[in-house]
Order: structure tokens, then C-alpha cells, then sequence
């Protein structure tokens, strides 16, 4: 698996933020192609869905996590979902906190993963249709015990 935090997001947790406080709120976008060597540098590909609790058309309205429990912090029940605004296949995904921006920064809470239909941070069919709406069934934070 390919999880990179980023350089924003490790500083403002090793100074007592956690990660769901500064999750909760965002909004997650599919891209195509290859993901990037850090969640520091600017997006690749092309963005191919914008994943909220609206289906993508606001991004005012973020996702949210769940309760942890087992050193795992699930997705909330709320609807994760979008509708496809360019066909392709997804490659990677880059999950903004509140507020995020696009680019590159050393500064920005983000999150970055793969993609792929099994063993990837992201489980999901990948091809991607045209005005389709993707849901996201399953999203787990994962902290290891070491």
C-alpha cells in the first residue's frame, strides 16, 4: 500500500491534532494515472470524481469518520459518493482536509492513497463512467500497533 501523509498533516498531528479532527470535513478526489511521490507535491493525472456527502456538487458538505475502535477509524454511515465528471480509470486518490487546496504545499492537510479493485488503500472498481455516481462503501484509517 502507497498512504503518504502530508508534511502539513504530520506536523499539525505531532502537535496534538488529531487525525479525525482534521479529517472530518473534507472531501476525497479520484484521479487517474499514477499517485505522487508525496502528498507535498501537486496532483497528477486527471481528476476523474470529487467524493462529499452531496454527491460532489458542494464541496461544502465533507465527509466525516466514524468512532475508532481497534486502532481503526472507519468512515461515518453517511453516503460517500460523486458523480464522474471525466471517464478514465482510477489510479490514486488525494483526501483534503477541511478547506483544502489543490497544488503544491508543505503546508496543506491531505492525504494521499492507491487505488485498485483488491489489496489497495482504496478498494473499488476502478473504470470509471462518464456522469456514473461512485459510492464509497468502505474507507478505514488503519494506525499500526508497531
Amino acid at each position: 500500500m502507497a498512504l503518504r501523509l502530508s508534511t502539513g498533516m504530520r506536523t499539525a498531528m505531532m502537535n496534538g491534532t488529531a487525525f479525525k479532527t482534521l479529517m472530518d470535513g473534507g472531501v476525497l478526489d479520484i484521479s487517474s494515472g499514477s499517485q505522487p511521490a508525496s502528498a507535498d507535491y501537486v496532483e497528477t493525472g486527471t481528476k476523474l470524481v470529487r467524493i462529499s456527502t452531496s454527491a460532489g456538487t458542494d464541496a461544502t458538505c465533507g465527509l466525516v469518520f466514524g468512532t475508532a475502535a481497534s486502532g481503526i477509524l472507519p468512515k461515518s454511515a453517511s453516503d460517500w459518493k460523486g458523480v464522474v465528471s471525466a471517464a478514465g480509470v482510477g489510479g490514486w486518490f488525494r483526501f483534503y482536509g477541511t478547506g483544502g487546496t489543490s497544488g503544491t504545499s508543505a503546508s496543506e492537510i491531505r492525504l494521499d492513497g492507491n487505488i485498485g479493485v483488491s489489496g489497495a488503500d482504496l478498494e473499488m472498481r476502478t473504470t470509471l463512467d462518464l456522469n456514473a455516481t461512485v459510492t464509497i462503501e468502505t474507507f478505514n484509517v488503519v494506525q499500526p500497533a508497531e
